[in-house]
């Protein structure tokens, strides 16, 4: 297992054509227009996590890394990707889909929690440890430390196989139909949240 650090750029040709991307963001908070996007972590599934930084003054030209995000013919796996998408949408306006959504279908079928953290459904669906303990750092950084490669490698490394056991659920209980409208409506979501209704319920009565 290697972790990749590129800058400003991904490498061309270094997924295979057609596999699922996971597909994660670092940035320097949760206020998208305000917090500049600072890394992009991404994996196809197998030995490799391949990471995307963004110096202060960057341009997020980034041509490889838009052309991938933007595939219409690859699925892209997130975990929380309304923010995700509009993270990438506002900064290197692309629109990163079609999505899979790792915490949607752990709401659909984990009805038993309201625990939907990517370390909750490691640890139950797969049996592993994450640790977060650089969840809150300074990703804007020139120098990314050892500990936050890995912690941003470890956002992407498992949603490929929590992929496979969601579905699995959400089949069982008749619900991946009702999933994958969900997933197809995050980039509209993520939009919403960029044009200024991050938290409120357009479908609200009141």
């Amino acid at each position: 297992m290697t972790v990749y650090l590129h800058e400003g750029d991904i490498p061309s040709g270094i997924f295979a054509p057609g596999a699922s991307i996971a597909v994660d963001t670092e940035t320097m908070g949760l206020i998208t227009p305000r917090d500049r996007l600072c890394v992009v972590q991404l994996s196809d599934g197998g030995a490799d996590e391949h990471l995307v930084r963004f110096a202060a003054d960057s341009d997020y030209a980034a041509p490889n890394l838009k052309a991938l995000l933007a595939d219409p013919e690859r699925l892209k796996l997130y975990h929380f990707g309304r923010f995700d998408i509009a993270a990438v949408q506002h900064y290197l306006g692309v629109v990163a889909a079609p999505a899979y959504c790792t915490k949607i279908a752990s709401r659909l079928v984990r009805t038993y929690t309201d625990r939907h953290g990517l370390k909750e459904l490691v640890r139950e669906l797969l049996g592993q440890d994450v640790s977060k303990q650089q969840q809150s750092s300074d990703w804007g950084s020139p120098q990314l430390s050892e500990a936050q490669k890995d912690y941003a490698a470890s956002d992407v490394r498992f949603l490929h196989r929590m992929k496979e056991e969601l579905d699995k659920r959400l089949i069982r209980e008749g619900r991946m139909e009702l999933a994958q409208k969900c997933f197809d409506f995050l980039p509209t979501r993520a939009a919403l949240d960029l044009a200024g209704w991050p938290e409120i319920d357009i479908f609200a009565h009141a």
